[in-house]
């Protein structure tokens, strides 16, 4: 299925390479930077890409190209959801996912793919039961591997793999039974200069925290479950119980998972939760000016917090001298760009930034006006009105601490100018 694997850094160097099957040159990626040097930006590089012996099927994450090659036609979703999990599990044994960590941890990085995949076919691909085969670094277990010549790779196969239940290992215990669940759901909207939607969605996942004892049985219900427009589940969850009765019913992994994810958007009206009133002109005598004022909009209360107003000008602009009401703001000279960091929104007195742009002379005149990337962060609020309804446990005897935790956060927003 899949027969090799290398990891391109950003500068377009091939620094790791994995061969599941016989070696094949490195010459193979030369097809996808070709591909590379006709786009823009890296998100646009075509996901999957024929050449005449190969298919060349990648993703770009964490600065990052991951591209698979096959030598036989394959469901090409199957071969990027693998990319992205190889992805996620480097981020859970490393903290993170980067060039330097991955050449740090090279040995751990070559056994974690050993296991995830078995010539070419997903193997072993749940975080907890990696963990259990291959022990994550830490500094007394690299000196100990370095001094005895041993490797991290455990001796005694993992319990999950011996369980009915691939994704849970057998015989977990503790003290304390607490089961946490994080619904994240991040807005996407472009707002036009009259200050109407012009189109939103909302993308949000469901992340957990299980650590409960034995094999117990959740089924998790929500208020208004017909919000959704298009999910996707962990492998645990029961899909013929989520669509006759609209109910997720699993046995969770042991520890950090995601449970699902979702789309929210095609039917439903999308709540925008700030505003921006802005006023930016660049022909004024002497440069432009800029007044920006930014509030909360449909937040039910919550604090709007973490905001971050992005701004990419206009090559003909030098700098900018402006006064914010509220946090700090920097420009750079060399991408042009504005960043006013606001910070936690005050509904007394809402932030404002106002003051002078300086133009180059003899520049020609600004065709179109910039757009706003806007960042923000709301605790305890699910914009789209989700609301989980209860948690049951079946199949043991004691009774969880449970808990609920909604927060809202910017995607790619965008307000015209």
């Amino acid at each position: 299925m899949i027969h090799s694997l290398f990891i391109i850094n950003s500068s377009g160097d091939v620094f790791m390479e994995k061969h599941w099957k016989s070696v094949i040159s490195r010459s193979v990626c030369d097809y996808f930077f070709d591909q590379q040097r006709k786009v823009s930006s890296p998100e646009d590089v075509p996901p999957v890409i024929a050449t005449p012996h190969h298919y060349l099927i990648s993703v770009y994450r964490c600065s990052m190209f991951f591209v698979a090659v096959c030598m036989t036609e394959v469901p090409p979703l199957f071969v990027i959801e693998f990319l992205h999990t190889v992805v996620s599990t480097l981020e859970d044994y490393f903290s993170e996912c980067s060039e330097s960590l991955i050449k740090e941890n090279y040995v751990v990085v070559y056994e974690l793919l050993d296991e995830m995949l078995d010539n070419g076919f997903p193997l072993a691909t749940e975080s907890n039961i990696l963990k259990e085969l291959i022990k994550p670094p830490n500094i007394l277990r690299t000196l100990a591997n370095t001094v005895t010549g041993k490797s991290n790779v455990s001796s005694i196969l993992p319990s999950g793999q011996l369980s009915n239940i691939p994704w849970r290992r057998t015989g977990v215990k503790y003290t304390n039974n607490e089961a946490y669940f994080d619904i994240v759901e991040e807005v996407d909207a472009i707002i036009d200069k009259s200050g109407s939607t012009v189109f939103a969605e909302i993308q949000g996942y469901i992340d957990c925290c299980i650590k409960l004892s034995g094999m117990p049985d959740l089924t998790l219900s929500f208020m208004n479950a017909a919000l959704f427009d298009d999910v996707s589940f962990h492998p645990c969850v029961r899909f013929k119980r989520w669509e006759s009765e609209r109910l997720l019913s699993f046995i969770p992994p042991d520890g950090n998972f995601r449970l699902m994810s979702y789309h929210i958007g095609s039917q439903s009206v999308v709540a925008i939760p700030v505003y921006v009133r802005h006023s930016i002109n660049f022909r004024e005598a002497g440069g432009g000016r800029l007044d920006i004022t930014v509030g909360p909009k449909q937040t039910v209360g919550r604090t709007v917090e973490n905001v971050v107003l992005e701004i990419p000008m206009p090559k003909a602009v030098l700098n900018c001298s402006l006064t914010p009401s509220q946090g700090k703001y920097s420009f750079d000279p060399v991408s042009r760009t504005l960043v006013w960091d606001v910070g936690r929104i005050d509904t007394t007195k809402l932030p404002n930034i106002r003051g002078t742009i300086n133009l180059q002379s003899g520049a020609p005149p600004v065709e179109s006006n910039p757009a706003i990337n806007v960042h923000f962060t709301i605790n305890q609020m699910a914009v789209s009105g989700l609301r989980v309804n209860r948690l049951d446990m079946y199949g043991e005897k004691y009774k969880p601490f449970k808990g609920v935790k909604y927060i809202t956060k910017a995607g790619r927003f965008q307000i015209r100018m």
